[in-house]
């Protein structure tokens, strides 16, 4: 078998698979039938002249030069016709259009006829043969497809060139090689043998080409898929033969002119560039900036939804990884764009946002997000995907958005991806830069709110079901209520004969007032527990105006007789709060307790109160244990999760907060593990606080 059988037959083969491809996407469209027509003329042109290189008799020569004429033929009848709609705007167009394609197929006519005459004239083949006119009509023809070629590219607007760039460098390579072959046929009065044996594979390097531009040009009927996932690794495995043949060659010349250490060389040269060839394939940002590569350049949509919808599905019920429920629905978004992490903001109760989780991404925000905050109010109106680099370039595009500080200067945030469920903002994701830079398009939005969709209900799920646990961890402490209300019962009806039998020691007046004091807040406190266990949840008909300085005092009280003391910093008097008193005190107390608990014999626990801006804020600091900012984030506010043993319930903490956030306050954590923990909490200052009486007093005072 010469080279010439296996050159056509390659190409034979490749013009039928895309023949064959075309025939099963078809939609009837006369665009992709003529496509159709001349890849498969292609096909058997290729396939007669297989037969024609090896058994050069006159009748397969004269089928194999007629079946040429076709094949061309066959493309000028596309050509023209993706010609026809630009030669409809035009004034000159139609008339050329309509006087040029008559004379073409006039002339393919009068070539059919010279080439059927083939088997009475000299074989075209032979060498002593004389065929100038058939040489010089196929010549003309090779002409004629790159002039067509030409008008096409010329009078395609360039936003359309990038649909058929593709299509105009494989069609004109064809005629291209077409001319050569038939020029230099003409020069020598013979047709280069060689240079025909290779015809057959440029013809076939043309095919992908061809594939592309049918798979970017949905308009002509033609629904071709190519899979992104095949066309990545087979680009991954020619880019890495191709490195490795260089490598080789280049190890070759270092061994040849290396001397002595020519071999040693060679060696450690291939074994660093395998090494590299390995980083390289194992390259997660190699990877994303091939997939970009391969997106713009090749395909007509950016994403196999197929794929991405089964990457979706594993991703969410991965069974195999160490990742949590929301650290996977951060990485379902995230592996979309090829962004390395994010975090992941959840709504809660009270309507707040706060920072649920984070995949691969150091950066922590220690504070929650109220429901009106510009940021929650643009997400859950607009429902846009606020890209924050565009917003940087372009603020106008998103009017009405203010970033929070915290996201403002986090400067690895790329994207804000709102999850939507029945047309409320259930919760949202802030994604890092992608691994290789990009630019998101309306094919990224799309997908990115589809799946946001589907994410939300999955988040709400979540939600749910941690609801319905703590439910049921609930309903256990209210069965275990009845028996704590029994008891402290007993333990208050015992603290009542003790401050009544204190009056025997009337004769010692400090340590009575001291010890009915103290009694006296104790029955107090666990009179109110009781009061708090029987009615459950507080309604808002218990606010009343206090002043922070006396809560304050109050608090400190409870605290009082424990080591180390609680120490009252200054307080600016006439700060005012509308809010549940018992409960404010209760709040802090146990927040005082709690460091008191954390804090050794010698330490300081230190609460202050004063005004910033329009708020109140409360202090509780001390040198204690600390805390870890895993701690902080994943237990603290967790119900019922406690360091104490048996000795505590772990709902202090989270019944605070969730109070501060009810009366419209928040509070934040500062710790370090060996160096102390401040609590700060900020309340609104009631509005009618008597700001300037307060003044007058301080100023009284003072003088």
């Amino acid at each position: 078998m010469n080279i010439g059988t296996i050159s056509y037959s390659i190409a034979a083969v490749f013009f039928l698979a895309l023949s064959a491809l075309l025939l099963t996407s078809w939609r009837g469209r006369l665009h992709g039938g003529l496509l159709l027509l001349a890849t498969a003329l292609s096909a058997v042109w290729a396939a007669v002249a297989a037969v024609a290189a090896s058994s050069q008799t006159p009748w397969v020569t004269s089928v194999y030069y007629v079946l040429e004429v076709l094949r061309d033929a066959g493309w000028f009848a596309f050509l023209f016709q993706l010609l026809a709609p630009i030669a409809a705007h035009s004034k000159r167009k139609p008339a050329l259009l309509r006087v040029g394609r008559p004379l073409v197929f006039g002339l393919v006519a009068l070539l059919l006829v010279a080439d059927a005459m083939l088997p009475v004239m000299p074989a075209l083949l032979q060498i002593d043969g004389h065929v100038d006119v058939p040489i010089v009509g196929h010549l003309v023809m090779a002409v004629i497809g790159l002039a067509l070629v030409e008008q096409l590219f010329r009078n395609t607007r360039p936003d359309r060139r990038w649909a058929v760039k593709y299509l105009f460098i494989g069609i004109g390579a064809l005629f291209a090689y077409d001319f050569f072959l038939y020029a230099n046929a003409l020069l020598f009065r013979q047709i280069d043998h060689d240079l025909w044996a290779a015809r057959g594979i440029i013809n076939a390097i043309t095919v992908p080409m061809l594939a592309v531009s049918a798979a970017r040009n949905p308009d002509w009927s033609l629904d071709v898929f190519v899979s992104r996932r095949i066309i990545l690794h087979a680009t991954s495995l020619l880019g890495a033969g191709l490195y490795l043949l260089g490598m080789a060659g280049a190890g070759y010349y270092i061994r040849i002119f290396g001397g002595r250490w020519g071999t040693a060389a060679q060696v450690i040269f291939l074994f660093l560039a395998l090494l590299l060839l390995f980083v390289l394939l194992f390259s997660g940002q190699m990877r994303a900036r091939t997939k970009v590569f391969l997106s713009k350049h090749f395909f007509n949509y950016r994403y196999d939804y197929r794929d991405e919808w089964l990457k979706l599905s594993r991703t969410l019920t991965g069974v195999d990884d160490q990742m949590g429920p929301s650290e996977r629905v951060i990485r379902a978004l995230a592996d979309i764009v090829d962004s390395p992490g994010g975090m992941l903001w959840t709504r809660s109760d009270s309507e707040r946002f706060h920072y649920a989780a984070h995949w691969n991404f150091a950066e922590e925000v220690h504070e929650s997000l109220p429901g009106d905050t510009p940021l929650v109010r643009f997400l859950a109106e607009r429902q846009w995907i606020v890209d924050l680099h565009e917003y940087e370039r372009e603020p106008e595009g998103y009017q009405g958005l203010s970033l929070p500080a915290w996201l403002g200067n986090t400067s690895r945030a790329w994207l804000v991806v709102p999850l939507i469920q029945n047309d409320e903002l259930l919760a949202f994701v802030v994604l890092a830069d992608s691994r290789a830079p990009r630019q998101i398009n309306w094919e990224d939005r799309d997908l990115l709110k589809t799946v946001g969709l589907q994410l939300a209900s999955y988040v709400a799920l979540l939600t749910t079901t941690e609801a319905l646990m703590n439910a049921r961890q609930f309903e256990a402490f209210n069965r275990l209520s009845s028996y704590v209300v029994h008891d402290l019962k007993n333990i208050a009806a015992q603290l009542g004969l003790v401050v009544s039998n204190a009056a025997r020691h009337i004769d010692n007046p400090e340590f009575v007032k001291d010890a009915v004091r103290t009694v006296d807040n104790a029955t107090t406190r666990m009179n109110r527990m009781l009061a708090q266990l029987r009615k459950g949840k507080s309604d808002e008909s218990g606010k009343q105006i206090i002043e922070l300085a006396d809560a304050l005092e109050e608090a400190v009280a409870m605290c009082s007789g424990r080591d180390p003391a609680v120490e009252l910093l200054p307080c600016e008097s006439g700060l005012l709060l509308l809010t549940e008193r018992d409960r404010l005190v209760d709040v802090l107390a146990h927040l005082m307790e709690n460091a008191q608990d954390a804090t050794e014999s010698g330490g300081f626990v230190r609460v202050r109160g004063f005004r910033s801006d329009e708020n109140v804020t409360i202090e509780i600091i001390d040198n204690g244990c600390g805390m870890d900012e895993q701690f902080i984030r994943e237990r603290l506010f967790r119900p019922f999760d406690t360091t104490k043993g048996n000795a505590g319930m772990g709902i202090g903490v989270f019944e605070g907060r969730e109070f501060v956030w009810s009366q419209g306050g928040d509070i934040f954590v500062t710790s370090a593990k060996g160096q102390g923990t401040t609590f700060r909490i900020i309340l609104p200052l009631y509005a009618d606080a008597p700001q300037e009486d307060a003044t007058t007093e301080m100023i009284e005072t003072m003088q």
